[in-house]
């Protein structure tokens, strides 16, 4: 059995981000899910491009602010205590919009984890 309390304020951040990236995952051992917390300013992007995913299903919740979501679908606005899902082969790149005005939080829960799962997703304009 284990047992885990961990305050993701504890957790150093990801160097080489463009926004604050704490991985709770990896702070708790996880193997079978990736678990992360966003802290991203006006025009800051959580993740580092563009992506879709083969096997992983991704979940935003917005603990504060609005996450806004690109996807070859359209755009959407994701405020606070709601959740965004991405099911596989679904392209997004989630980020704070310049216009906001105020940082985003975000709480992004992936599974299985994605090492190798990301792939780059370059939209037709």
């Amino acid at each position: 059995m284990g047992y885990h309390v961990i305050d993701p304020a504890d957790i150093d951040p990801t160097p080489d981000r463009p926004c604050t990236h704490r991985s709770v995952g990896d702070a708790a051992d996880l193997s079978e899910l990736a678990m992360n917390v966003y802290e991203a300013d006006p025009g800051q992007q959580l993740p580092l491009v563009y992506h879709y995913h083969d096997r992983q299903e991704e979940v935003f919740y917005v603990l504060s602010g609005t996450l806004s979501v690109e996807t070859p679908e359209g755009e959407y606005a994701v405020g606070p205590d709601e959740v965004f899902v991405a099911d596989p082969d679904s392209p997004h790149r989630a980020y704070n919009a310049a216009e906001s005005g105020e940082p985003v939080r975000v709480l992004a829960i992936g599974a299985p984890p994605a090492a190798d799962d990301a792939h780059p997703y370059e939209p037709e304009r």
